[in-house]
């Protein structure tokens, strides 16, 4: 039966983030080069990329390298010789928004369509197909019956965002950071202006809310609908967070590696895109990383509650609600395990996010049946699911708060300790020759084998059983490497006895051999696009403000419940203020839309 590979694709901030995502789980990684990689503070040396791509190539992932930035004319030069370097080091992709970059004399390195490209229509797409782009990173704003639209009319490989921080604006059209502070997020330099609190006005002035994060979205989470976006086309996941550290890497790409086999585990119709299984020595949990609260966006169309108004910091995961407390105590009605010096958080009566630290944590004993406290807990009830929570200084939680916790200390040593243990499953033969022995391994994933031998004495065994057994147990223990023996043949005319340093010796050898063997097999076969296709295409001037600062599926008139298809009200501008600078909310009420605009 015909499989279809399916692709999980982790950020990397650096080449040991990369490395840790691999090690979880990642069928590949993408990664800022030395220059123009949208993420000015996350650039890596071509050495370090180069360290990457070996470790990769082991498990036959793949790394792919940002260069999505929009270009100067004096930059093109340079940008064209990081291609080249790139392909020298092993890289299998990179990841573009500047379509000079295809006027250019480029290695025959694959190219991949950021989303930086504003990748929202079938006719969009079908223009990138054209152009002879690898694979084309949808946008985050389209819905499941959008992206079976495109598939249905396209065949390029299809990439989608299932996981990480949002942008309210579409991706590559969004000058607001530009307009405030001339730092260009088409350029690298992003300074989040959509995080800040703002205040909403009407067109007279009048303040509908104030200090919220108007502009500010929950983070994604499809981690619910893979199988039907799998179904819908799409062969890349990809998750968000090239600034994100190591701890979140591994987390989010263990909980997507564990999603993503399960299906896999009755729909042999499609299979990892690399080889090797992960095991894990913490709960593989999201909502333990940093995040805004989830949502899945607009999968199923548009809907509420997509925002985070009144925080852009990580909540963290709902610990549970609070039952009673005095200024250094809480009791808290939960179903988690807490611990001493834990991170917890909760929104006051103001919606300000507050943070405590849970400097002593215990089981309470008994709790106030009416919330509260007496001398001698005659009115309490015992409950094994509530915790008391001490602080040196006071919390200001109140009765009916909800608990999250931000920060987990315990898990958070055990996730920053985890190596993922990545294993290629391997089969072993250890057979005589005519001067000694020789040990072949095969790998049960792919057509790979090496072999290794060693002239030395042939001993026959007196206690066959016993030095079967020592054979065995010697030849199957490959410690740390990343291979796993799951069988092990012996060819031998006769049982022998062979010393545990001989098997040992030829083991280091087989690591070597086959650790080679498949790093330049992947290195040798990379994919290759083809580099005659005939490309008119147009630029973009890196410093052009357009009219529109940002274009956004999100509309802050439907989040506030001031949607004119809701009330009935025509949809007249509104404002958003943030100190000296204010913006006109325009809305395209036909196509659902909102635009920021300069006054």
């Amino acid at each position: 039966m015909e499989t279809t590979k399916i692709e999980l694709l982790a950020p990397a901030k650096d080449c040991e983030v990369g490395m840790a995502a691999i090690n979880h789980g990642a069928d590949a990684v993408y990664i800022g080069g030395p220059d123009f990689g949208a993420r000015e503070k996350a650039s890596n040396t071509i050495e370090d990329i180069e360290r990457l791509c070996r470790h990769a190539a082991l498990y036959d992932a793949k790394v792919y390298v940002t260069l999505n930035t929009l270009l100067y004319d004096n930059e093109l030069e340079r940008a064209r010789k990081m291609a080249y370097d790139c392909w020298n080091a092993g890289v299998d992709a990179l990841i573009v928004q500047d379509m000079q970059l295809l006027q250019l004399d480029l290695p025959p390195i694959p190219l991949h369509a950021s989303t930086q490209c504003d990748n929202l229509t079938v006719e969009r797409v079908q223009e990138l197909e054209a152009l002879g782009f690898s694979q084309v990173v949808l946008g985050r704003e389209l819905s499941i019956r959008e992206i079976r639209e495109i598939r249905r009319q396209t065949t390029v490989p299809l990439e989608f965002f299932v996981h990480g921080s949002l942008c309210v604006s579409h991706s590559g059209r969004c000058y607001l950071s530009q307009h405030i502070g001339h730092r260009s997020a088409n350029r690298g330099a992003c300074a989040q202006p959509c995080r800040l609190p703002w205040d909403l006005l009407d067109e007279n002035g009048k303040v509908l809310a104030k200090n919220r994060h108007l502009l500010c979205l929950k983070d994604l989470n499809n981690s619910a609908h893979l199988e039907e976006l799998m179904d819908a086309g799409i062969t890349s996941f990809k998750i968000e967070g090239r600034m994100k550290e190591a701890d979140y890497v591994k987390n989010v790409t263990a909980f997507y590696r564990q999603k993503l086999d399960e299906i896999f585990a009755r729909r042999p119709e499609y299979e990892q895109a690399s080889q090797g299984h992960c095991a894990y020595n913490f709960e593989v949990n999201p909502e333990k990383s940093f995040n805004r609260g989830f949502t899945d966006f607009f999968f199923n169309g548009r809907q509420k509650d997509i925002d985070a108004p009144f925080t852009p910091k990580s909540m963290g995961e709902y610990v549970g609600e609070v039952v009673w407390c005095n200024p250094l105590r809480m009791e808290i009605e939960t179903d988690k395990v807490l611990h001493n010096g834990d991170g917890l958080c909760f929104l006051n009566l103001d919606n300000e996010l507050v943070g405590l630290r849970a400097d002593v944590v215990r089981v309470a004993d008994c709790v106030p049946a009416i919330g509260k406290r007496t001398g001698n807990c005659e009115d309490a009830v015992v409950d094994n699911g509530m915790v008391t929570v001490s602080t040196n200084r006071p919390h200001g939680a109140y009765r009916g708060a909800k608990i999250y916790r931000n920060l987990d200390l315990e898990w958070q040593k055990q996730v920053d300790s985890s190596t993922g243990n990545r294993k290629i499953d391997i089969d072993l033969a250890l057979a005589e020759t005519k001067t000694g022995y020789e040990l072949m391994a095969y790998c049960r994933d792919a057509a790979h084998h090496v072999s290794t031998s060693v002239q030395c004495d042939k001993i026959t065994a007196n206690n066959p059983e016993k030095a079967t057994e020592n054979i065995r147990k010697k030849a199957l223990q490959w410690g740390d490497t990343p291979f796993n023996p799951v069988n092990l043949e012996l060819k031998f005319k006769e049982p022998r006895l062979i010393p545990a340093s001989v098997i040992g010796e030829m083991k280091r050898e087989l690591v070597t051999k086959l650790t080679d063997e498949l790093v330049e097999n992947h290195r040798n076969n990379r994919d290759t696009r083809c580099t005659d296709i005939a490309r008119n295409v147009s630029s973009i001037d890196p410093d052009e403000i357009p009219e529109a600062l940002m274009t956004s599926h999100h509309c802050i008139r439907y989040a506030n419940g001031l949607c004119s298809k809701e009330t009935g009200q025509k949809a007249t501008p509104l404002f958003i203020r943030n100190g000296a600078n204010t913006f006109r909310l325009e809305f395209d009420c036909r196509n659902c839309l909102m635009r920021v605009a300069s006054q």
